[in-house]
């Protein structure tokens, strides 16, 4: 269990945040977290408002925009303290096929959107790096954040060029930085059309009496982290007492994939139907965060287990979608 979000002081008014990229999975959770917490949010994103399914309170502000067009940054960052930066153009599987477009889109809009951040006084900007791709092959399980960074992928080298761009600016401009480096994230409202999110996924795929498709033997292993904790880690972020800070945010525990899908046919009482096909260049075998440094230095650790945020989980796809 995670103790209590940092508390701000009852003379301190609260940073006004910007989300980019609040529209998303992740980012919906998180807005609703600051809500609830009382910081005013202002959301970013290239989706209309109407087509996110977050419970974001209605009186949030809402600007639709792109993030690599500098007039649309600039009219975000108006005003804000905070800024959380979620967004990505690519994803993990795709991302070599086009490393140029991953970088352009990714880093070069990054370094772009820093400088307009600086003009505007920004203090500190969170920003959601990938604790599942930016170390490659582990040496050692779990991974600590001292280890070396050798992804295989165009999506893991953005993060980490991404982190060292932050880092830079701190050094000559002193803007403060958080990196989260998230290992898997989970739960309600994540999509299971995006080929992203094996927990969404397989999910949709048993619950439709679907065959799931498996890369490899299954053995793979990775760190599934329930999105409200992650969200929570971001919250967490506010208040971190340092300038700078790089910390992996997951479970701390492995789950095979055929752990998770032994665990889904457990909770709907029924074996899943699967299908083993060849593995993937850019799967590492495993890949399990140590989360020890988040725990004590950002007072952040999962508040729930595996089986728990799956259940979360079944139980919102339930009610919500028509299976």
């Amino acid at each position: 269990m995670s103790g209590s979000p940092a508390q701000m002081p009852a003379t301190m008014s609260r940073p006004r945040c910007l989300v980019l990229g609040g529209g998303g999975f992740l980012g919906g959770h998180l807005v609703e977290a600051l809500q609830a917490d009382r910081f005013p949010v202002r959301v970013f994103d290239r989706v209309p408002r109407r087509a996110t399914s977050a419970a974001i309170a209605p009186g949030t502000e809402w600007l639709e925009g792109d993030f690599g067009n500098r007039g649309d940054i600039a009219l975000a960052l108006d005003g804000c303290d905070i800024v959380f930066h979620l967004v990505a153009t690519t994803l993990p599987r795709t991302s070599n096929e086009d490393p140029a477009h991953d970088l352009e889109s990714n880093v070069l809009a990054t370094i772009r959107f820093l400088g307009v951040a600086l003009e505007h006084g920004v203090r500190r900007i969170v920003f959601a790096s990938s604790g599942g791709t930016v170390y490659g092959v582990p040496r050692m399980v779990p991974v600590a954040e001292d280890h070396a960074t050798q992804p295989l992928c165009s999506y893991g080298i953005h993060k980490i060029a991404i982190e060292q761009y932050l880092h830079l600016y701190h050094t000559l401009h002193g803007l403060e930085y958080c990196v989260l480096r998230l290992a898997n994230p989970y739960g309600e409202r994540q999509r299971s059309d995006a080929s992203q999110g094996a927990v969404a996924v397989f999910l949709d795929r048993a619950l439709r009496g679907e065959e799931v498709t498996v890369w490899g033997d299954g053995l793979t292993v990775r760190d599934y982290v329930y999105v409200g904790d992650v969200a929570q880690a971001f919250r967490q972020a506010i208040t971190y007492e340092r300038p700078a800070g790089v910390f992996n945010i997951g479970s701390g525990q492995g789950q095979s994939v055929n752990d998770l899908l032994e665990a889904i046919g457990a909770l709907l009482g029924r074996p899943i139907a699967r299908r083993y096909v060849g593995g993937r260049p850019f799967d590492v075998p495993v890949s399990v965060l140590d989360i020890g440094r988040a725990a004590r230095d950002l007072g952040w650790q999962p508040r729930f287990t595996f089986r728990e945020g799956l259940e979360r989980t079944l139980r919102w796809r339930l009610a919500h979608d028509a299976v």
